[in-house]
């Protein structure tokens, strides 16, 4: 008998089964992105204007439990905008453009210093009071807000296990079903997903892609992981 037809025999007495687990981890931090923007007529004001309007940030946050290493600039520009002077219409007694006392190069112009900042938020249920006060401070909140759980590794670990575990309890299922018993584990592929109820619309529209539904609860970090594993039959 040719190889591939042996590995093809030994792939029909296996069986491949899909494990899934869901679960829901209350999230203890957020963080989200702000931006200071500020002008002035040279580039050290321009700074000095962007640094002085950060430090009152975070006084108006300290109320709050942020901390200054909470506020984490991950981007700071500075830009300068040149306009040409206007020409003047030539008249008599005034010298020309180009004649002494007018130089072409002649410009005014201003600098814009913008500063993107990451606020990280140690209980995430002030996220909003704090996202208020940035707002009536003049600054731009910027992108979404990132809930995280306290130990990330840990949650992803233990839903991976879950589903490890559901996937070889439906394989002995089938197994024993079959009259056979349950041999070693031939291949196993995984995947994680992470959302903030996300993952809840999804299961309520597709259930047929992502699993049954499960009611919303707001707020919590969802983790669903998705194994699939074959095995061989005894």
């Amino acid at each position: 008998m040719s190889p591939f037809s042996t590995q093809n025999q030994t792939q029909r007495e296996g069986v491949t089964v899909v494990g899934e687990a869901f679960r829901r981890v209350p999230p203890e931090s957020a963080e989200f992105l702000i931006e200071i923007t500020t002008s002035g007529t040279t580039a050290a004001h321009a700074l000095r204007e962007n640094q002085t309007r950060t430090a009152q940030l975070q006084q108006a946050l300290a109320g709050l439990g942020v901390q200054p290493p909470d506020l984490q600039t991950i981007s700071l520009n500075v830009m300068s905008l040149w306009a040409p002077v206007p020409s003047l219409p030539a008249a008599p007694m005034m010298p020309q453009l180009g004649q002494p006392g007018f130089s072409q190069e002649s410009q005014f112009g201003s600098y814009h210093a913008r500063n993107i900042l990451r606020v990280n938020v140690r209980q995430a249920g002030r996220v909003g009071e704090i996202v208020d006060i940035a707002t009536r401070a003049g600054v731009n909140v910027s992108g979404g807000l990132a809930f995280q759980a306290s130990d990330e590794a840990a949650a992803r670990r233990t839903v991976l296990e879950a589903a490890g575990k559901d996937a070889r309890a439906k394989a002995e299922t089938l197994a024993a079903a079959a009259g056979k018993q349950l041999g070693d584990a031939i291949s196993i592929t995984e995947e994680c997903i992470v959302s903030n109820g996300t993952l809840s619309t999804l299961r309520s529209t597709m259930p047929l892609a992502i699993g049954p539904g499960v009611p919303q609860v707001a707020g919590e970090l969802e983790y669903y992981a998705r194994v699939s594993a074959a095995f061989r039959l005894q």
